[in-house]
């Protein structure tokens, strides 16, 4: 009875490093608002001359960063740096979760990072 109830447990090293990944999705998304919001609603064809000053973010936007950084560092130790402890018929015993966890986390680190260095490059779009 104890090893069916040890199959149903969630293994809380990939729940922290899966909650790590959403707050820093979350926190990027605070941090670029300010530019990628007007960009969407310019594509979808909503504009206008109020739309210039959807800047109100814009000061909190190191914070974000910050906080960004921070949970994906956060993540990449979960999946590189601290040993796993996994018991036998744990999820996380599968060989193939670390490695779909360690390939998720690179493309959500990619696309934040896109998202975070959208203001550098994001003026060939308008000019």
């Amino acid at each position: 009875m104890s090893d069916t109830t040890s199959e149903n447990t969630p293994d809380p090293t990939s729940k922290t490093s899966m909650v790590s990944m959403f707050t820093a999705v979350a926190a990027t998304v605070g941090a670029s608002l300010c530019c990628i919001a007007p960009l969407v609603l310019l594509s979808l064809g909503i504009g206008g001359t109020w739309i210039s000053s959807l800047t109100a973010l814009t000061p909190y936007r190191p914070y974000f960063i910050g906080i960004t950084l921070l949970f994906l560092f956060l993540a990449f130790r979960k999946l590189y740096l601290v040993p796993r402890s996994c018991k036998t018929g744990d999820v996380c015993a599968i060989p193939g979760t670390l490695r779909n966890q360690r390939i998720i986390f690179w493309v959500v680190t990619v696309i934040l990072a896109a998202t975070l260095t959208f203001p550098y490059y994001g003026t060939v779009f308008f000019e």
